[in-house]
């Protein structure tokens, strides 16, 4: 090998050069996002069918539809929510599943039920991906413009510009109000001129009208006839002429003289605002491979552009890219720090400035060439990647100081004054070098076959690492020893051997420490094991447990519910106290506030909807603190109003994966009476459960309906029937758009309608006119009867049985205590024997991700016993490191719990990466022992000592790359801590049980006694 990298030193030179700058480029092309691209399997159907009942709603068009797609191919679960007139319909995939196949399936399957359902009909079909939610969300205000002037700036201006700009995948504008020319008729001139809603609104289409009549070719030209007829403004409607009564002799009265004509908003029952004051937000969504960084900064760019007038503020009230850039800022700090400790870490121990400068240069170029790599695979910088790489300093470092402490050991143990051949001895590391390597890159190999939210964020941050690591130790193997072989004299030599001192001391510890631990090898490794297990059981019964990590992102959601059917008036009444309690609050930077929808969409009343807080940078009050304030005051001083407070990751990925709830008891039955018993029942019982809070029953009502109830005796001796009532009273409450008026490039409706006096209260309906074919009109209240009904709940279903879900959050209490302490609670209820009592939420996520996660731990494992075996043949070797794998992850949960780190995905992923590692460290002392000669107590404490400082300075320098992950230092950074929390814990017990308690384990089971009198044993060597 020696020749063969001596003749190829150029190429392997310039090959690392040309791949760090290519790597250092592709760092450059990278987009930025906060999580790795993942398929969410979950398609979901908004279905809009105008003004109906719910429970006609439900049978008509929901059940129709939940059958129909329920046959769409790789259907795993389906749920329904039916609302007044609206419907929504989840559907669940498996998976790794084609989800736009599976999009253009259930279009298709709705499509074929199209024609059976009522009349005007209509759904929507989408993907749930993160771009659902904004990246970049802008509120625009003013002090002299209302609402439907800055829609307009909003719809016209904005929306044109950014829509242009690379990466965005669509801009939404809501609030403000849409324009519309309003016709509030006058009853009494109508009724005595014999005319009604129909005509006025029969007079106005055909008033306003463009028709091509053909073409005319005239002296060599060729003309379009166009019979034009067009309304242009208010006093063109005023003057449209209405014929008064049937007879031939009938006067003629323009519209103007019936009704009363002016501009107003469309009709909604929304309402948006920023930081108090009435506003039109505009949402931007990016495509899913955008770099959301430099995508919000070109937005940026292109706003400046935009020419607003000077009234109009624009102001972002959320940006996904502050999390992000946050993040990457963490990790890549992380990095630097962790570099700069490792880089000392090497300094205390070998004492060479020339080791630290080689080592300083390897890390830049691996980590380029890992960029390279991702961008050879289509990746992102994300949360996940940029956490791996972070994760993967410790390692890289790790290969160039075990290669370069084997290198600097070579030299002083070579004769004075004789420089050996560093390149022999770097072929004599080949063997536990790859193999320590493969060791950490094994772990990784069963995430491919883990799915959901684990898999597809984990399964990046496994690529990463193994991308680096490969990398690392190709670098490691062919590339370090050349530049040792030039660089490094005698005068390191001369330098490391000035630790000595040091490490002479530390292993003359060492050394009678493992004479007295090898006399009784049985007593010490069954003392140890039966201590570190007594830990890892108590640690085990005590760690709290949770599913994705906790983290500071800078902003929170809280949604709310008003009392059902209250007034949009009112909600926003008590929504104004909340946005006081929210201005109030010292760490709020910027809010905005929708009612009547919601950020991510989905079904929602005009009593319901959301905040977005902004919190301020830098040093304040952690945010679950400032969440805890603000939902105490709000119970305290806003009574009647439900809210739940979650921050936006937590938001996005619960409905990205229709689980938003952490606890979700779900109740099935038959009976909606019970059902609904149960639900209430169940609530109460876990509200009194500590650190359950924001309980929710699941019993929403969509709100009270005033029914008009026809009495069809009296209508048909006035000369009408149902069908004719409804619509003649829908033509006046909701009105008729009679035609459209074309200004600029806007189309404004014309909505002709009974004046406010006649339909702003119930009492008052009955007074509205109808009039039979025969011209006879008479009031509502003689033909029917006007009642008010109570709300009617909004009717669920999953997989076509009904059922009724119990939420609740958790405020200082871990996922897995509270869910222990709600079963219990709910088993305590006696609830009917109808009922059936079933568990999802992030429950149900938590307890898959861990079935998961548990098995790519035990198949590291068992991977990592087949790569020992195959390195060694050695069963006692595979056994005894397994071994001290197993002993040191009480270690591990040890940490957790003392740490008060959530057992979760992250700490999990944390567990099966010490599997690796630890298994590394033991490769490296096992490399140091004679093949095929005797196994010995003095053999393996001579091993031990031969890689003491190797193994010592690998386990500090992955420690100390990992405590700025650990410490959660920076915005976004809480993702990677428990994972960097569990390897720290895994790695300060580990290592020196791989010095102490590894021998033993070999020496016990190879049943071999140590060949040295006990004085000598005593004594140190």
């Amino acid at each position: 090998m020696r020749p063969l990298l001596e003749r190829h030193r150029r190429s392997i030179w310039l090959s690392v050069f040309l791949v760090t700058l290519a790597g250092l480029v592709a760092g450059t092309r990278l987009p930025v996002t906060l999580f790795p691209q993942i398929n969410y399997p979950r398609v979901v159907v908004a279905i809009d069918a105008g003004e109906r009942d719910a429970a006609q709603m439900a049978a008509d068009i929901t059940r129709p539809g939940e059958i129909a797609l329920r046959s769409v191919p790789g259907v795993t679960r389906i749920r329904s929510t039916t609302s007044r007139g609206s419907a929504e319909i989840s559907l669940s995939f498996d998976w790794g599943q084609d989800m736009v196949a599976a999009t253009l399936a259930t279009q298709g399957a709705l499509a074929t039920i199209l024609p059976d359902l009522p009349a005007g009909t209509r759904f929507n079909v989408r993907r749930s991906d993160p771009t659902i939610f904004p990246v970049l969300g802008l509120s625009l205000t003013s002090d002299r413009r209302d609402g439907v002037a800055l829609q307009q700036l909003a719809q016209l201006r904005l929306r044109p510009l950014l829509s242009t700009v690379p990466g965005v995948a669509g801009v939404d504008v809501v609030g403000g109000g849409t324009p519309e020319i309003a016709v509030d008729v006058n009853p009494a001139r109508m009724q005595a001129l014999g005319l009604t809603i129909n005509d006025v609104a029969t007079a106005l289409n055909a008033a306003n009208s463009v028709a091509a009549v053909g073409r005319v070719e005239d002296r060599h030209r060729l003309y379009l006839a166009l019979v034009e007829n067009r309304i242009a403004n208010e006093a063109d409607i005023a003057a449209v002429p209405i014929k008064a009564a049937t007879d031939p002799g009938a006067g003629i009265v323009t519209l103007g003289q019936v009704a009363t004509i002016r501009r107003a908003p469309a009709p909604a029952w929304t309402r948006v605002t920023s930081n108090g004051t009435n506003a039109v937000l505009v949402n931007i969504r990016q495509t899913p491979a955008a770099d959301a960084v430099a995508l919000v900064k070109a937005i940026d760019e292109r706003l400046k552009s935009a020419g607003l007038p000077a009234d109009v503020t624009v102001s972002p009230f959320y940006d996904q890219s502050e999390l992000v850039a946050g993040a990457a800022s963490a990790v890549r700090d992380a990095i630097l720090l962790g570099a700069f400790l490792a880089g000392l870490v090497l300094f205390l121990f070998l004492r060479s400035w020339r080791l630290m400068v080689i080592t300083a240069a390897l890390l830049p170029a691996v980590l380029a060439a890992t960029c390279l790599a991702l961008l050879v695979l289509g990746m992102s910088f994300n949360m996940m990647t940029l956490g791996g790489m972070a994760a993967a300093v410790g390692l890289i470092v790790d290969d160039a100081v075990v290669m370069l402490e084997h290198l600097m050991r070579r030299m002083q143990e070579a004769p004075a004054s004789t420089k050996p051949s560093l390149l022999d001895a770097a072929a004599e590391m080949a063997r536990p070098l790859f193999g320590s390597t493969a060791a950490t890159i094994v772990v990784f190999l069963p995430l491919a076959f883990i799915t959901g939210v684990t898999g597809g964020f984990f399964k990046a941050l496994a690529v990463t690492m193994t991308a680096a690591l490969v990398v690392s130790l190709l670098y490691a193997r062919y590339a370090l020893p050349l530049v040792a072989s030039h660089w490094l004299t005698m005068r390191d030599v001369e330098a490391a051997e000035k630790a000595d001192g040091f490490m002479g001391r530390i292993g003359d510890s060492y050394d009678r420490a493992a004479h007295r631990a090898l006399i009784r090898p049985g007593l010490f490794v069954g003392l140890g094991a039966a201590i570190l297990l007594v830990i890892g059981a108590f640690s085990w019964t005590h760690v709290q447990s949770g599913f994705m990590p906790k983290m500071d992102e800078g902003g929170f959601i809280l949604d709310y519910k008003a009392k059902s059917g209250a007034a949009l008036s009112d909600t926003d009444q008590l929504l104004r106290q909340v946005e006081t309690i929210i201005r109030d609050t010292p760490e709020v930077v910027s809010y905005s506030r929708r009612t009547g929808f919601q950020l991510g969409g989905g079904l929602t009343e005009a009593d319901e909807g959301d905040f977005f807080v902004r919190l301020k940078d830098g040093s304040r009050r952690p945010i679950e603190a400032v969440m805890t304030e603000i939902r105490l005051k709000i119970e305290a001083q806003v009574p009647g109003l439900q809210v739940e407070l979650l921050q936006l990751m937590e938001d996005l990925i619960g409905d990205l994966t229709a689980v938003p709830q952490p606890i979700e008891v779900k109740l099935f039955g038959d009976d909606p009476a019970a059902l609904a018993a149960a639900a209430r029942k169940v609530a109460q019982g876990i509200g009194t459960i500590h650190g359950i809070v924001e309980v929710q029953d699941g019993l929403r009502v969509a709100g009270d309906a005033i029914i008009v109830k026809v009495d069809r005796p009296a209508a048909a001796l006035a000369g009408l029937d149902p069908d004719m009532v409804a619509k003649q009273i829908e033509a006046q409450i909701a009105g008729t758009v009679a035609t459209r008026l074309l200004s600029g490039e806007t189309v404004i409706d014309v909505r002709v309608r009974a004046p406010l006096a006649l339909r702003q209260r119930a009492d008052v309906l009955g007074a509205l006119l109808l009039r039979a074919p025969d011209g006879r009109t008479v009031a509502l209240r003689q033909v029917a009867q006007v009642m008010i009904a109570a709300g009617q709940r909004q009717i669920t279903r999953e997989d076509l049985a009904p059922f009724i879900a119990v939420t609740a959050r958790l405020e200082g209490l871990d996922l897995g205590s509270g869910m222990k302490a709600v079963q219990a609670k709910v088993g305590q209820l006696k609830l009917p024997t109808t009922i059936r009592v079933d568990y999802g939420g992030l429950y149900a996520q938590q307890k898959q991700s861990f079935t998961d996660l548990t098995t790519v731990f035990v198949a590291a494992l068992l991977l990592s016993a087949l790569l020992l075996t195959l390195l060694y043949e050695n069963w006692p070797f595979t056994v005894a490191v397994v071994g001290t794998v197993l002993l040191s992850i009480c270690a591990v949960l040890f940490g957790l719990w003392i740490t008060g780190t959530e057992l979760d995905i992250s700490a999990l992923m944390g567990v099966t990466m010490v599997v690796g590692m630890l298994t590394e460290l033991a490769i490296f002392y096992l490399a140091e022992l004679v093949p095929d000669a005797p196994i010995t107590g003095e053999a393996l404490i001579e091993a031990g000592r031969a890689r003491l400082r190797p193994i010592l300075m690998s386990a500090l320098i992955a420690i100390l790359t990992l405590l700025p992950l650990a410490l959660g230092l920076g915005r976004g950074s809480g993702l990677q801590r428990p994972l960097a929390t569990a390897i720290i814990a895994g790695l300060a017990i580990g290592a020196p049980l791989v010095l102490t308690l590894l021998p033993g384990l070999i020496l016990l089971l190879g049943r071999i006694r140590i060949g040295r009198p006990q004085s000598e044993i005593n004594a140190p060597s």
